[in-house]
């Protein structure tokens, strides 16, 4: 890298970034399009435009930059590709279609919105992953909910909500970890520190999920298109009791492996590979059968539209569209932060920090810009992580309301941009976009509020007894951007 060359100024870094934002808000007022690539495309271009011509970046270290963003999302597109081929494989093998015909008999249409909020966050708690989170049981529960009738974007913004508050409490996340080394804090005074706004998120969400499910009670859902769903799944998969319990056993293995903290893209292979494995032995596919649907997604004719669009899904190629946005959105926020866009921002950030309120504050803003402008939660960890703790050490507060800060601000916003990686999985491996989920996503919402309410007033803002307190040499940090 070359040390040498000049950061940008505040206005050249500003226009780079406002130019983004209203890109994205002139595109989503007119025509309400999550077809964010060219506009990707376009604000990179301006970047390199300003940078290039008006600051004299050298054009290797936009490439550099490129490179870089690049890097950090191939692991993840990797993941994303091979759930692609998973889904299917699970369909094929009957995993999805026994959960989904158990499932509409068992769960109430009232209460599914709060039993798959509440499944997810024990999953994530369990596993420490919202992505292994949502391509396992996230997935089997958009089936469930298609079959009772239940609004896709409500269910994804369910799973959505339960994943996040897993996320941000289980001490094997990866980002819970990355947030408390960042800060040098302990993971589980961070833990204890996050929970004094993402409990009471939850509750709110949980609240919120039984008001919606209201709309689905008894009488409402319609009993004609139960049974014909039913019948249909009986007559096309083996999913007699014995059978649909050899057919979640892709779904156990994730579960077990990410609970032995496995290899992610390994778990998701295997996964696939053994579902294939059950489709051809147990539900009387081919080989040939099987390689197609895994490249291009299942594919059923029954007769029934809506049974038809619940199954014929998945496929590497469906995911290529998706893949895409995430390459694009990291390599345009790996060129702010190579070029030394971002750090001027942050820096000039600084001089709004002169007491604990505007401290939180202004640390909770320039998380939701970094991870608008990077698309990568890990840098929102990172970056503003480390700009702003002597900000804390000054004024004497504990780093542990540092910590729990990138997790309320920039975590919270990951999963409802589209062009963020978060955002970006999601909506590959649910079928919904951000943009029709993140209404119902209540988690992700009422935490920065309530983060934002304790800034103000003042509570939970927790002062340290001396300055070892803010000391923590056992932590390492810990920076693997790919573990997600």
């Amino acid at each position: 890298m070359n040390e040498d060359f000049k950061k940008p100024s505040l206005g050249i870094s500003l226009a780079i970034v406002l130019f983004l934002f209203v890109s994205f808000a002139a595109q989503i007022i007119t025509i309400g399009s999550p077809d964010v690539h060219m506009t990707l495309i376009f604000a990179a271009v301006f970047a390199i435009v300003m940078l290039c011509v008006f600051n004299k970046t050298p054009l290797s270290l936009v490439e550099e930059g490129i490179i870089h963003g690049s890097k950090i999302a191939t692991i993840s597109m990797m993941i994303l590709m091979f759930i692609g081929v998973m889904i299917p494989a699970w369909i094929a093998a009957g995993t999805i279609p026994s959960l989904i015909y158990y499932g509409v008999q068992i769960i109430s249409p009232t209460y599914f919105l709060l039993t798959a909020t509440l499944v997810c966050s024990l999953s994530c708690l369990a596993t420490g992953t919202s992505w292994g989170t949502a391509a396992t049981f996230g997935v089997a529960l958009m089936g469930i909910g298609g079959g009772l009738g239940i609004n896709p974007a409500m269910t994804a913004g369910a799973v959505v909500s339960g994943a996040i508050f897993g996320d941000k409490l289980s001490p094997i996340s990866d980002t819970v970890n990355l947030s408390s080394a960042t800060c040098e804090v302990n993971v589980f005074d961070h833990i204890k520190s996050v929970a004094t706004a993402t409990v009471p998120g939850y509750i709110i969400a949980l609240v919120v999920s039984v008001f919606l499910g209201m709309k689905y009670s008894s009488g409402q859902i319609n009993d004609q298109q139960i049974g014909p769903l039913l019948n249909i799944l009986s007559d096309n998969f083996n999913i007699t009791p014995m059978y649909a319990i050899i057919s979640l056993i892709p779904m156990i293995l994730v579960v077990v492996l990410a609970l032995r903290k496995f290899n992610a893209l390994a778990t998701i292979v295997i996964s696939a590979l053994t579902g294939m494995l059950i489709a051809i032995i147990f539900q009387g596919y081919n080989l040939v059968d099987m390689m197609s649907y895994m490249n291009y997604g299942y594919v059923i004719d029954t007769g029934n539209f809506d049974v038809d669009k619940l199954l014929n899904r998945g496929g590497l190629q469906s995911m290529m569209w998706t893949v895409s946005i995430g390459y694009l959105g990291l390599s345009y926020g790996g060129i702010l932060e190579k070029t030394g866009v971002l750090d001027t921002l942050l820096f000039s950030a600084r001089a709004f920090t002169s007491n604990s309120r505007n401290l939180i504050i202004t640390q909770m803003i320039a998380g939701f810009a970094t991870i608008a402008a990077t698309a990568s939660p890990y840098v929102s960890i990172l970056i503003p992580g480390r700009m702003f703790i002597a900000g804390y050490d000054k004024l004497g507060i504990k780093r542990t309301v540092a910590s729990r800060t990138l997790e309320h601000s920039g975590i919270c916003l990951d999963p409802l941009l589209p062009w963020s990686l978060g955002a970006v999985y999601f909506s590959g491996v649910l079928g919904v976009s951000p943009l029709e989920y993140a209404p119902y996503a209540i988690l992700c919402w009422a935490v920065p509020v309530i983060a934002f309410f304790y800034a103000i007033t003042g509570m939970f803002v927790w002062k340290v007894d001396s300055p070892s307190d803010n000391i923590n040499d056992t932590e390492e940090i810990y920076t693997d951007e790919v573990t997600k």
